[in-house]
């Protein structure tokens, strides 16, 4: 089984029987991966909003130049905390499939349950400015866990820190699944080679 497997069967497993809500108010976490696991969970609670501000319009949930805009803007704060650009552009290709996937799971329940599709239209230009921070964010934490990530035991660790943010956030199925997946592409070493 390959590591991204292992964490996202593991995150899922563990999480799965949890009912709750994806908006749940912001998890008190204790250290170590968790504070990254958490900002990785916000980014992806935001694609609720994306789908709701896309959903009806047409609009694509594929968004292949702001995509772009978050690849170059996260690989450039990698190089500022002397991390990998690779790797860097690597984890937030593995988020935003996440978040799409997320997109995805709510088009699919609002075709399915059309009283259950949202009333209001969220604004995009209001949500890009939380998700760049998170990304800043984001970035950062990876700088702080960089020994962590690279270290042999990673893969519990990242599971065991999922989980507690999947069950502190009281994330419903989707987000769990989600959630499991983003994280997939963290562990192994992130530092940038000078």
């Amino acid at each position: 089984m390959s590591m991204k497997l292992a964490v996202a069967v593991t995150v899922v497993a563990l999480a799965s029987a949890m009912p709750g809500t994806a908006h749940a108010e912001p998890a008190r976490v204790a250290g170590g991966l968790e504070p990254l696991v958490l900002a990785i969970s916000q980014r992806l609670s935001t694609a609720d909003r994306v789908a709701a501000a896309k959903w009806g319009t047409g609009k694509a949930i594929d968004d292949p130049e702001r995509e772009g805009q978050v690849y170059r803007a996260a690989t450039a704060a990698a190089d500022d905390e002397q991390l990998d650009p690779a790797r860097i552009e690597q984890i937030f290709r593995t988020q935003i499939d996440a978040n799409k996937a997320v997109q995805r799971g709510l088009f699919l329940f609002w075709q399915t349950v059309p009283s259950a599709a949202p009333a209001q239209r969220p604004d995009l230009a209001a949500v890009r400015p939380v998700l760049d921070s998170l990304n800043v964010e984001i970035v950062s934490r990876i700088g702080e866990q960089r020994s962590t990530l690279a270290a042999p035991d990673c893969v519990p660790m990242l599971a065991s820190a999922a989980v507690s943010v999947a069950v502190a956030q009281q994330l419903d199925g989707l987000h769990q699944a989600a959630l499991g997946y983003a994280v997939t592409a963290l562990c192994g070493p992130v530092s940038a080679h000078r």
